[in-house]
């Protein structure tokens, strides 16, 4: 960030340590603020913890490194690259995607389980061309569509960064600017529905839900997620997918991790290293204080995945001074006179002159905050459209899992029940669309030798019943469909497990409803119809994360974080 403040060092508190918080400490301390930010949990990043369990390292949460446009920016706003921290490997396949067309009926799949008529799969490559000429096959005419709803996502991606996502609009007032007026025939013509939208250059089903597919990390369905987000298939096809790798001169995997785990590490037959692993550059990895960071389990962590990124954000957090408290529950957040009270679940008190939160927005509003010092009334949360919650398996297995890719997708022919069983009438699906993710594909570290690591997320409605009984006949049924529809039966040879869903994310991370992303990208909520990054009734309150703008995903929170610090940076001036 550019400005500086010109007073001598005001205190941040910073309640939440998900990239979105992770982003604005980073960017009110390069401005010259005293920031600490303060987790509830024992790691930081968010829902990008990580698990570990019996030799195998789960990313227990995002788990794909799309938009590498926007790592590259955010780490050169402080005169850093990625590289400095982690490298990338391209992934190839970048996904696969298994339709369950020659599936065989309800009534054959009640009699048990048994092979699939056919395999239908589609590879989405890394190569452009090779992508076209897969359009073509299955539709004639496709491969010239491709290429036209690609060149148009890219003029919109180009022109809703730089003009809409890049700038913080959350003002009525930040619409009234000569670039808005110039990007506005596009975002006229893009307020209808991705479902229309896509109709409109594809007939085939499956081709549709390729390009669609990505609304679920959006929190969304193609009936409800404005057009605009089309922008996301240059992401997938033109930026590419990719797996974040540790390198020999990056950060330290496990920097996001608490430095007192490593007995949890010995205990679970993990080598703890000596104390004082290195940073980028060789520099120690530290806290603000001085004492050993976590970069030291280096073992505790998986040596690639989303959450090298956390250890990158992190370890760039400690150089630029940011300090750091795990375990510490914030409780209460109050006005006073000067400043602010923050309370957590020990008594312990802070009393900082700002206060940026990163939890969810409604739970600190409804929970952490006076009712006289909310922005938003009940009835505003309880009529908002939360984007999914999810159930998490995580497998380790024995043997391969071939042909599972790195990232797998399996849709049904029709994937609107499952939308419907999400947003209108919340239920357990019958028909899911899910995703597998299958990181030892790529990355040998994350399994014992001899075994495989993956875990299968199927988007489910907010708010669902998990009981036990309910979790045990679901985890079945899913179990019975990667084996029918993939050929992958993992059965019998599961040998480490853990579940989790709505409970746990609404436990773990304070989510509303348990959702697993925020608030969903519906015409509804989107851009200045976000809930606000600058509380509306406390002068020095702040938001940061996935409900405010520019909305869901690592990228959108990495920019939240820095709309959110510029905010506070300039109320400050």
């Amino acid at each position: 960030m550019n400005a500086s403040v010109q007073s001598s060092a005001p205190s941040v508190v910073v309640v939440g340590g998900g990239f979105g918080g992770l982003s604005a400490a980073c960017h009110l301390a390069d401005a010259g603020y005293d920031v600490t930010l303060l987790e509830k949990n024992e790691q930081l990043g968010g829902r990008a913890s990580r698990l570990t369990q019996d030799g195998f390292r789960f990313d227990m949460g995002p788990s794909w490194y799309l938009m590498p446009d926007v790592f590259e920016r955010f780490f050169g706003r402080f005169g850093r690259r990625p590289e400095d921290y982690y490298g990338l490997e391209r992934l190839d396949p970048h996904y696969r995607i298994f339709f369950k067309s020659g599936a065989r009926s309800a009534s054959e799949r009640s009699s048990g389980p048994g092979p699939r008529d056919e395999v239908d799969r589609v590879d989405v490559d890394p190569d452009r061309a090779v992508n076209r000429e897969t359009f073509e096959a299955i539709e004639p005419g496709a491969g010239a569509a491709f290429d036209e709803y690609l060149a148009t996502s890219r003029e919109h991606y180009e022109t809703a960064m730089e003009t809409f996502v890049y700038e913080d609009r959350s003002r009525l007032r930040d619409w009234v600017d000569p670039d808005v007026m110039r990007a506005a025939p596009i975002g006229l013509q893009l307020v209808g529905s991705m479902q229309s939208h896509v109709e409109d250059y594809f007939e085939s089903p499956k081709l549709q839900q390729i390009m669609q597919y990505t609304l679920v990390f959006l929190g969304g369905s193609p009936r409800n997620t404005p057009a605009l987000y089309n922008m996301m298939s240059h992401v997938d096809f033109n930026l590419g997918v990719y797996y974040p790798v540790a390198t020999e001169d990056g950060v330290t995997p496990g920097e996001a991790l608490r430095p007192d785990a490593a007995s949890d590490v010995a205990a679970d037959g993990g080598a703890v290293p000596a104390e004082g692993g290195s940073g980028p550059g060789g520099k120690p990895a530290t806290d603000a204080s001085g004492a050993g960071a976590s970069g030291a389990l280096a073992d505790a962590a998986a040596e690639g995945g989303i959450g090298l990124v956390a250890d990158a954000v992190v370890a760039l957090a400690r150089e630029l001074g940011v300090s750091f408290e795990l375990g510490t529950e914030v409780e209460e957040v109050t006005r006073r006179r000067d400043g602010f009270l923050v309370a957590d679940a020990d008594g312990g008190e802070r009393h900082p002159d700002r206060v940026v939160v990163n939890a969810d927005y409604a739970h600190a509003e409804r929970e952490l905050l006076p009712d006289h010092e909310r922005s938003y009334d009940d009835g505003y949360w309880d009529d908002r459209t939360y984007a999914p919650s999810a159930y998490l398996l995580y497998l380790g297995v024995e043997g391969d899992v071939d042909p599972l890719a790195h990232h797998t997708l399996v849709l049904p022919e029709d994937w609107e029940p499952h939308f419907d069983d999400i947003f209108e009438d919340p239920a357990w699906p019958d028909e899911p669309a899910y995703y597998l993710c299958v990181p030892s594909e790529t990355d040998d570290s994350v399994a014992p030798e001899g075994h495989s690591n993956l875990f299968v997320l199927v988007p489910v409605a907010p708010g669902l019943e998990d009981d036990a009984e309910t979790r045990e006949r679901f985890r079945a049924r899913i179990l019975d469909d990667v084996a029918e529809h993939t050929g992958v039966d993992l059965r019998d040879r599961i040998v480490a497990e853990e579940e989790f869903c709505v409970s746990e994310f609404a436990d773990r991370y304070n989510a509303t409803q348990g959702t697993a992303l925020g608030l969903a990208h519906t015409l509804r909520q989107t851009a200045l119809l976000r809930p606000k990054n600058r509380s509306k009734a406390v002068d020095g309150l702040y938001f940061t994360g996935s409900f405010t703008t520019p909305g869901i995903g690592v990228p959108m929170c990495l920019i939240s974080g820095e709309h959110t610090a510029r905010a506070l940076v300039e109320d400050d001036r």
